[in-house]
């Protein structure tokens, strides 16, 4: 029943970001800024050469613009989603900026990704495919998609993520450092993981185009 309601919330949530306005991004305007900002990080076509820094190549527009607008702080209220540099990142940009920054790398073509450890890809591909039900845990395809697409708004594209941003962004969730996820569905999944349920599910995303 509460995944239900989870499936809910998501959907009456994806329903309220799509009924705002459709403005048309700029292209142009954010190969500009993905130029003068963003390239250095996460490299001009969204290909991070980092683990640090995710790859945002071929990542869902909607998601992205999500998550450029959660680093901002508003009005006196701390951000969303906090971390010191891309707060700095996001206040120069206006929502129609970060539109139109999330709207070109969303088109740019991912590179493929490597599962590391052998030893692991059985338990994340069961975790990914299945869950696991004696820990009350939802299969991660359920919201990423079969092949790690995503899932406009709230879930994004895993498939080919570094390990070490998506093990760290888990591990965040499970401990409420991170906490933009709508109805706290992230922090509800991540909490019923072990370090080697996260690392094993991180290895095989990488993996996966």
């Amino acid at each position: 029943m509460k995944q239900v309601l989870a499936l809910l919330a998501f959907a009456a949530c994806a329903c309220a970001w799509a009924a705002e306005p459709a403005v048309k991004p700029d292209l142009s305007k954010g190969q500009s800024i993905v130029t003068q900002i963003c390239a250095a990080c996460h490299g001009l076509d969204g290909n991070s050469t980092g683990p640090a820094n995710p790859k945002l190549a071929g990542q869902i527009p909607d998601y992205l613009q999500k998550q450029l607008t959660n680093y901002r702080a508003e009005q006196g209220k701390k951000a969303e989603r906090e971390n010191p540099v891309m707060s700095g990142m996001a206040a120069s940009l206006s929502p129609e900026d970060m539109r139109s920054v999330a709207a070109y790398y969303g088109r740019q073509q991912p590179k493929p990704g490597a599962a590391k450890n052998k030893d692991t890809l059985a338990l994340g591909q069961k975790i990914w495919r299945a869950g696991d039900a004696a820990k009350g845990l939802p299969a991660c395809a359920a919201c990423h998609g079969a092949t790690g697409a995503g899932v406009p708004v709230q879930y994004p594209r895993l498939a080919g993520q570094f390990v070490e941003y998506t093990e760290a962004q888990l591990k965040a969730f499970r401990s409420g450092e991170r906490a933009n996820d709508a109805n706290k569905v992230m922090r509800a999944v991540a909490v019923k993981m072990n370090d080697l349920d996260i690392r094993a599910v991180a290895d095989y995303a990488a993996g996966m185009h």
